[in-house]
C-alpha cells in the first residue's frame, strides 16, 4: 500500500499565533505573575519591577499561551499511545551537523523522554571522524558508500565515535534535563560483530553477527536514555566499525521497539526520485520492495530500507525514514498525524 499527500502545516513547528479572536473577559482567568515577599507582604514581580503590559500586549500574550496550551492538548493521545514504549532514534546526518539542529533533537529527545517514551538513541558521525583522520594526515576513503577501514582507521573511527561523539551527545542530553547512559558495541556484548563480506576491500567494516539487549532493559527501564556508538568487537575482540543504520535496526528488534525512526539528509523515499513533492508518506514492505525492483529505491536509499524491513519482520511495529533536516521532526513523526518522512509499516 503506498500513500502521498502534500506537507500540511503542523501545530508542533513555531508559527505565528493563530487569527482567531481571545476569550471574552468574563472567561479568561488571569495570567499568574511571579510574586516575592517584602516586608511581610507578597509583591507581584509585575508591579514591583516592571510596567504593566500595554492593552494590545495583553491579547497577543494570551492568545500565544492558548496557541501553546492547544497543542499539548492535541498531543495527549500520541503521548497516551506511545507512553512507555520504546523508540529507537538512529542520529546522523544534517541533523548531527547543524549545532541548532542538534540543540533541536536533544531537546525533543529529552522531551519524549520526560512524557513517558523510552527513546534509544543510536549515532554515527562520519563527519567528526573525517575531520581526525585528515588531522592524523589520513585520506578518508569510502567504496559503495561504505567507508574503508583499515588499522589505523578503525583505531581513529573508534576514538572518536566512542570517546568524543558519544560523550559529547551523553552531556548535551544531560545539560537539557534528560539523563543518558553512554555505551559502545563493545559494552557486555551488546553486539557481536563479524566481518562485511566484502572484508578484503572494505578492511574493519562489520556487520551485526547478533544483539544482546540484556544491558539496555535496566536503563530503559529506569528513565535512562542509551546512546549507543556503532563499534562493536567479533569473537576475538577485533574491533569493528558498523553501519549506523543497520545497527539501530537490530537493536529496535531486540529490544522490542515500538518504532524505528532513521533520521536522514533526504525528505524520505520518493514515488519520483526526479520530484522533491511526490514524497511517499505511507507504505508496506510488499510496497517498497517493489520500489525496489522497479528501481524507484535505489543507492543510499536501498540500505536505509532494507534495515526497516529487517525490523519489522522482527517484530518492530513501524519504522519511519525521515527528514532530519527539518526542525522537530522527532515530534512531528511521533505526536503528529502527518510526520516530516515516510513511515513503512509490516
Amino acid at each position: 500500500m503506498l500513500l502521498t499527500k502534500p506537507h500540511l502545516s503542523n501545530p508542533l513547528l513555531p508559527s505565528a499565533p493563530p487569527s482567531s479572536p481571545t476569550p471574552s473577559s468574563s472567561h479568561a482567568k488571569p495570567l499568574a505573575t511571579p510574586t516575592a515577599r517584602r516586608g511581610g507582604l507578597r509583591v507581584s514581580a509585575t508591579s514591583a519591577a516592571a510596567p504593566a503590559p500595554s492593552a494590545a500586549a495583553a491579547p497577543a500574550t494570551a492568545a500565544a499561551g492558548l496557541s501553546r496550551v492547544d497543542v499539548l492538548s492535541e498531543a495527549l493521545p500520541f503521548i497516551q499511545r506511545f507512553k512507555g514504549k520504546t523508540v529507537v532514534i538512529k542520529y546522523g546526518g544534517a541533523a548531527m551537523k547543524s549545532p541548532e539542529l542538534q540543540a533541536s533533537v536533544i531537546r525533543d529527545l529529552v522531551l519524549l523522554s520526560c512524557v513517558g517514551l523510552r527513546p534509544v538513541l543510536v549515532h554515527g558521525g562520519g563527519p567528526e571522524i573525517n575531520s581526525w583522520l585528515l588531522r592524523v594526515g589520513v585520506e578518508p576513503q569510502f567504496r559503495d558508500g561504505l567507508r574503508v577501514t583499515d588499522a589505523l582507521t578503525m583505531e581513529v573511527v573508534e576514538m572518536v565515535l566512542v570517546g568524543k561523539v558519544n560523550k559529547n551527545l551523553v552531556s548535551l542530553i544531560n545539560l537539557a534535563g534528560g539523563t543518558a547512559v553512554g555505551l559502545c558495541g563493545k559494552d557486555a556484548r551488546l553486539i557481536t560483530a563479524r566481518p562485511s563480506p566484502n572484508a578484503a576491500a572494505l578492511g574493519f567494516v562489520g556487520e551485526v553477527a547478533r544483539v544482546d539487549a540484556t544491558v539496555l532493559h535496566p536503563i530503559i527501564a529506569s528513565g535512562h536514555i542509551p546512546v549507543i556508538a556503532t563499534v562493536a568487537a567479533d569473537e576475538t575482540g577485533q574491533a569493528y566499525n558498523i553501519n549506523a543504520d543497520t545497527a539501530a535496526g537490530e537493536i529496535a528488534a531486540a529490544v522490542g521497539a515500538e518504532k524505528l525512526l532513521l533520521l536522514t539528509d533526504v525528505s524520505g523515499i520518493l514515488a519520483d526520485r526526479n520530484d522533491p513533492g511526490s514524497l511517499v508518506k505511507e507504505i508496506d514492505i510488499a510496497g517498497v520492495r517493489q520500489m525496489v525492483a522497479d528501481g524507484k529505491v535505489a543507492g543510499g536509499m536501498i540500505p536505509k530500507v532494507e534495515c526497516c524491513v529487517r525490523a519489522l519482520a522482527q517484530g518492530v511495529h513501524t519504522a519511519s525514514i525521515i527528514d532530519g533536516r527539518v526542525p522537530h521532526s522527532l515530534l512531528l513523526e511521533i505526536l503528529t498525524d502527518e510526520g516530516t518522512g515516510t513511515m513503512i509499516t509490516g
